[in-house]
């Protein structure tokens, strides 16, 4: 089996597919994942597109380790033309449906066209079926999952949209496995909009062909052993990603209220610990030791009885400090329904908790919510939006277009209070006080997003390595803007080079963290059995990040869009003795273009792009 499997295309317009090689002097360019699809996006999607129209395409791509013997193997890459931000949409999942779709020898899958009526995919062997889904349409995604598992039997794994995509709320995400969520930037409207309901793989075997060599099993016990032996891994395998909230607030970095405030003052009401005594089961994705996922009941309470799966940190903080709600069980119900109902988790709290903040304004009023009450903490209203935002109904019908576009409409100076950058809601961490990661997002190839950057050597290298390997120990020092540019580059270059693998990027630069990638050049050498180095990953990397670049500045209408929105400029979101943001930011971002060789407007030059060879 070649280390590069075949491309499915399927047009679902024309009801047809092929199989074709893939092209391997493109896997030596990009790899797999991330790589290959902006490479093809790049090329064959052009200015106009209607990212809700037939004409976009959708593209499912594992890495190039991707189901193999490489520990943490579990990534598929998800990109098409971004319906909420107009830009080049991406998700990363993890799971098991990408080491299916590998065990099937395909490493990426293109969908075009339009269905004209529902349908839904099932792929086996060298074979493609195209189904009726019209029985499916409507369901939430735990429902089609529970019917398509039974209809497909064992050893199948599904991707699914639920009624969220399926009426494109333009931040409708893609589900696989209950909880496993394709988020951010709009996929699972794209896949609503060309009637394709699901995606049904059945493989042979959860694992490829692909083995490695006989020198590779110390290679992946020592990878292996790097991810366990970490001091982070006891407390993330146990508590997951729910359990770092109150660290964040012990930072001053939790987004609370529509970042209004820094910290929350019912953090150890939501904080993940509080959870552990209502796990049932632990589990995690294809070979990843970490297993930070969990199942949840509730024995006692207005949740009685529930099933749930544990929420990750950002759901918990989009749902819980951001929208000022500090009952914990409803944070977990709201996030299981966010699921059910194909919506992305971040998304979907930061358009609510904007919507509470307009309302306190007086912006909003009870007439213009249909008389719900948007005062902060009030999980029964966010319940009543979330439905509303998946069924296109109320107030609802305006937030399910993002912050960006439901400020335009709903004006009155709502701009001023929208959370965004480049049209997607911010994560996680306030801007103010971490400004390796606000730099983060601002030069994301997807907008306001942690994940595409994932900077978090900034809080675990020492003062020493930063001298060492960035020239300047500020680098590390969450409060200064100095040497972010080296930092931020560093991280995205890294980031791209573990999407294009197929690696998670959890174990990798939380646990491991060395950003250097020397243990996963060694690592995918040994898998392989084809030579790689650090300097030809982060040569990967630096394309990816540079095609990217211009893929977006093709799409975009205000040049690179690098900036903080308003209400960051505005006092009363400067904590007390901060000056405004506005005057740390250009620095950062003028020394990060530099660092990457762009000009002072954020555009690639032709020296880095020859370098890159990508003046094609």
């Amino acid at each position: 089996m070649p280390i590069l499997g075949r491309v499915l295309h399927i047009d679902l317009s024309e009801e047809k597919w092929t199989l074709t090689p893939f092209p391997e002097a493109r896997g030596e360019k990009f790899l797999g994942g991330r790589g290959f699809n902006v490479w093809y996006l790049y090329h064959n999607i052009p200015p106009g597109t209607d990212p809700l129209g037939p004409e976009n395409i959708l593209m499912f791509s594992c890495g190039l380790l991707t189901g193999t013997t490489a520990p943490i193997s579990s990534r598929l890459h998800i990109n098409a033309l971004s319906p909420l931000t107009g830009l080049l949409g991406s998700s990363n999942v993890g799971g098991d449906f990408g080491a299916m779709l590998r065990s099937c020898d395909i490493q990426s899958l293109i969908i075009r066209g339009c269905a004209s009526t529902p349908v839904y995919l099932t792929i086996q062997d060298d074979s493609v079926k195209i189904e009726d889904a019209q029985s499916l349409w409507g369901m939430d995604t735990w429902e089609t999952q529970k019917h398509l598992n039974k209809v497909a039997g064992d050893n199948s794994e599904v991707m699914i949209i639920g009624p969220g995509g399926e009426n494109r709320a333009l931040f409708a995400c893609i589900i696989t496995d209950w909880d496993h969520a394709a988020g951010r930037t709009g996929m699972g409207a794209v896949m609503g909009s060309k009637n394709l309901k699901a995606i049904v793989v059945k493989g042979k075997d959860r694992k490829t062909e692909a083995v490695h060599r006989v020198n590779g099993r110390d290679t992946i016990k020592q990878y292996m052993q790097q991810i366990m032996s970490s001091p982070r891994f006891e407390k993330l395998s146990k508590l997951g990603g729910a359990g770092y909230l109150k660290w964040a607030d012990d930072l001053g970095i939790l987004a609370t209220r529509n970042y209004r405030e820094t910290k929350f003052d019912a953090v150890d009401q939501i904080d993940g610990k509080r959870l552990l005594k209502h796990v049932i089961r632990s589990r995690g994705c294809f070979r990843c030791p970490v297993r930070c996922k969990a199942e949840l009941r509730f024995d006692k309470g207005k949740f009685n009885g529930m099933k749930a799966v544990r929420p990750e940190f950002e759901s918990m903080v989009a749902l819980g400090s951001k929208c000022g709600l500090s009952d914990l069980e409803t944070v977990v119900f709201l996030d299981n329904l966010c699921t059910k109902l194909g919506i992305d988790t971040m998304s979907a709290g930061s358009a609510i908790a904007f919507a509470m903040d307009l309302y306190e304004r007086g912006v909003l009023t009870p007439e213009d919510t249909g008389g719900i009450t948007l005062s902060w903490g009030n999980g029964r209203a966010m319940e009543t939006l979330i439905r509303q935002i998946t069924y296109q109904k109320g107030i609802g019908a305006i937030l399910s277009q993002g912050v960006y576009k439901a400020s335009k409409i709903i004006g009155r100076d709502a701009e001023r209070f929208a959370p965004h950058i480049k049209g997607l809601e911010l994560a996680g961490f306030h801007p103010y006080n971490i400004m390796g990661a606000t730099l983060a997002y601002m030069v994301s190839s997807r907008g306001g997003d942690f994940n595409n950057g994932y900077p978090s050597l900034e809080y675990y290298w020492s003062e020493g390595r930063a001298t060492r390997e960035l020239g300047n120990p500020s680098a590390v020092d969450l409060h200064s803007i100095h040497g972010k540019g080296p930092l931020v580059r560093r991280a995205m270059l890294v980031n791209a080079a573990l999407d294009c693998l197929g690696l998670c990027k959890v174990p990798a630069l939380s646990l491991i963290a060395t950003f250097d990638l020397i243990n996963e050049a060694e690592l995918t050498t040994s898998v392989t059995g084809r030579s790689f180095d650090a300097e030809k990953l982060f040569k990967v990397g630096e394309r990816i990040v540079n095609l990217e670049r211009l893929f977006n500045l093709r799409f975009a209408t205000n040049g690179a869009d690098d900036r903080l929105p308003q209400m960051f400029f505005e006092k009363e979101y400067a904590p007390e003795g901060k000056p405004l943001l506005y005057e740390w930011i250009e620095p950062m971002r003028q020394e990060f273009y530099k660092e990457m060789d762009w000009d002072d407007k954020g555009k690639p030059s032709k020296r880095k792009l020859m370098e890159l060879d990508l003046l094609e």
